[in-house]
């Protein structure tokens, strides 16, 4: 399924929820998509090999390709939101990276979100800027081996706690402290960029990217529900040389398939 010269992939834990989770893949494929994303599929940073075994099978049997998939984010429905930052999780990181990597060998996945993590009050922010720039340099090269490259999400203020990341330059300045790590990107949700009043042309013009999200805002819905110049900077980023899938990561404004009529 393309879109103005870009494949598009399907985000499985936002679109389809109208099925259970392991069910969402194979819809996907039957709308169209060759490729699907999810957030992290399971409760704990370090699911069995039971568990694994079952998620790489859903995905092989949908016959669809795992293009992105997020690292563990913590209690994401209870309003965490990332890890990385936080000295007391360092362990469980660790323990998610492995199995990262065992689903990547087995999928092919190479794109993986890190969710930074919200300030807390138990450390300085200093102190947790610098665990975060040590985990993600951890999880970097943990999927250095497998090809894989570490994505680092802005996310939208006032949704997500005290995340303090929002803007293209936030995400920048992190990136610049890890200069000598080479599979480290920016991932572009329009969304939470356009939302916190980024340029979104403009910037899909002058920032390399790795991987690219599609919502509209507000609502955070399917392009063309909102007000942001979607269409605009999807050719930005073609013209910019970017080559990868845009995924559709949005809050469907009706059933997902009706919601599809945009593309």
């Amino acid at each position: 399924m393309d879109y103005r010269g870009h494949e598009l992939s399907a985000n499985v834990s936002m679109l389809f929820t109208e099925l259970p989770y392991p069910d969402r893949y194979a819809a996907a494929a039957q709308a169209g998509f060759r490729v699907v994303e999810s957030w992290w599929p399971f409760a704990a940073p370090d699911p069995s090999v039971a568990e694994i075994d079952s998620f790489v099978r859903t995905v092989e049997v949908a016959g669809v390709s795992l293009g992105a998939l997020n690292f563990y984010g913590g209690d994401i429905p209870g309003g965490e939101r990332g890890v990385a930052s936080h000295p007391d999780r360092q362990d469980q990181l660790a323990a998610n990276v492995r199995a990262v990597v065992a689903i990547a060998e087995r999928t092919g996945c190479r794109l993986f979100n890190l969710l930074y993590g919200q300030l807390d009050d138990r450390w300085s922010p200093s102190e947790q800027a610098l665990c975060a720039t040590d985990a993600i340099r951890s999880a970097a090269s943990g999927v250095a081996a497998i090809g894989g490259t570490v994505l680092i999400d802005p996310l939208t203020k006032g949704l997500n706690g005290r995340y303090p990341l929002c803007t293209a330059d936030d995400v920048l300045a992190v990136l610049g402290r890890l200069q000598d790590v080479d599979n480290l990107s920016m991932l572009f949700d329009t969304f939470h960029l356009g939302s916190n009043g980024v340029d979104l042309v403009a910037t899909a013009s002058t920032v390399d990217v790795a991987h690219v999200q599609l919502a509209d805002s507000p609502g955070r819905g399917e392009p063309g529900s909102g007000s942001l110049p979607i269409d605009e900077t999807l050719d930005a980023l073609k013209a910019a040389g970017y080559q990868g899938v845009a995924a559709c990561e949005y809050k469907p404004t009706t059933d997902t398939i009706a919601s599809l009529a945009w593309i």
